[in-house]
Formats: structure tokens, C-alpha cells, sequence
């Protein structure tokens, strides 16, 4: 048996899942999400958790029972809580500001980064260096910080760049100039 497959998905109060043909639909404070679902695997409502099962144990089969398991559980952890990233930008004259639904990014180049907040996310930009984004698709909300920290990843010489709140960037040591 699936280790993940077989936990089952707590719905917190305020939030209804609904199972009809092969679509799984999760409404919450947040928002509504909807998922399509193998029909290799059944969801199951009892009381205030979802069980994922699936039909048979081949490989393949296996691998989505903890797939879809874990799709619903960040369904419905986005529409009660959300996500959330938060990156940091290192360097002088480095700064972000969002103008409506565009992130613009001057990175020490000569022109700024303009990116679009897709719909569905949040950002906010702060002066100390600070990028939030918020959304309620797990996906969603990664992807996009992925993309902007790819616009200027941080570097190990001096550690300028953009990178996530949590990530360590291992520093080098520059050369000595000593032979």
C-alpha cells in the first residue's frame, strides 16, 4: 500500500468536497477548485475525511493512488489556508515594486523585468527586499516564484541575487590575488 495513498485527507470546517464522475470539486473561504481524477483510483467521503482508494496494484496505478491522494489534500489545504512564498532580493540598487498586475524588477541591468501576476495570484512587494506571493493552487504559486528567482538566482561570490526566504546559498571565497 501506497505510505501517502493511504493517509487520509482531513477537510477542516468550512470546506465541502464533492466526488461526481471522474471531477473532484473543493470549495472553501478562499475559493473553488476543481480536479479531474484516473479512474483507476475512488475517493470515498466518511464524515470529515477523504480516503483515496485505487482498483488495482500495478505499477502505474500505484503511483497515481498517491498522486491524486496528495492533488486533493493541496486542494484543500489551498482553499482553507493558501500558499505562500516568499523570495528575497540581495544587492545594491536591486528592488521590486508591483504596478497593478505586473511585477517590475530592476536587477542591475540596464532595463527592468516587467512580470505578469497571473490570475488567481496575490504579490505584494515591500522596501525591505521582500516579494510575496500568495495564491490558492500550490502549482500555481510556485511556479511563478520560480520564474521570477530564475530572472536573477542568487550568486556565491557576494550572494546577490534573488532567492527564497528559506534557501541557504553556500558562499565561496573570491580569488587571493596571492601566488
Amino acid at each position: 500500500m501506497s505510505r501517502i495513498g493511504k493517509l487520509p485527507v482531513a477537510i477542516p470546517a468550512g470546506v465541502k468536497l464533492t466526488v461526481s464522475g471522474d471531477t473532484v470539486q473543493v470549495e472553501g473561504p478562499k475559493g473553488k477548485l476543481s480536479q479531474g481524477i484516473d479512474d483507476s483510483v475512488t475517493i470515498k467521503i466518511d464524515g470529515n475525511q477523504a480516503i483515496v482508494t485505487r482498483k488495482d496494484d500495478t505499477k502505474p496505478v500505484k503511483a497515481k493512488h498517491g498522486l491524486y491522494r496528495n492533488l486533493i489534500n493541496n486542494m484543500v489545504v489551498g482553499v482553507s489556508a493558501g500558499f505562500t512564498k516568499v523570495l528575497v532580493i540581495n544587492g545594491v540598487g536591486y528592488r521590486a515594486e508591483v504596478q497593478g498586475n505586473l511585477l517590475v524588477l530592476n536587477l542591475g541591468y540596464s532595463t527592468d523585468f516587467i512580470a505578469g501576476i497571473p490570475e488567481g495570484l496575490k504579490v505584494t512587494a515591500d522596501a525591505q527586499g521582500k516579494i510575496t506571493i500568495t495564491g490558492i493552487r500550490k502549482d500555481q504559486v510556485g511556479e511563478f516564484a520560480a520564474e521570477v528567482r530564475k530572472l536573477r538566482g542568487p550568486e556565491p561570490y557576494k550572494g546577490k541575487g534573488i532567492r527564497y526566504e528559506t534557501e541557504v546559498i553556500k558562499r565561496k571565497v573570491g580569488k587571493s590575488g596571492v601566488k
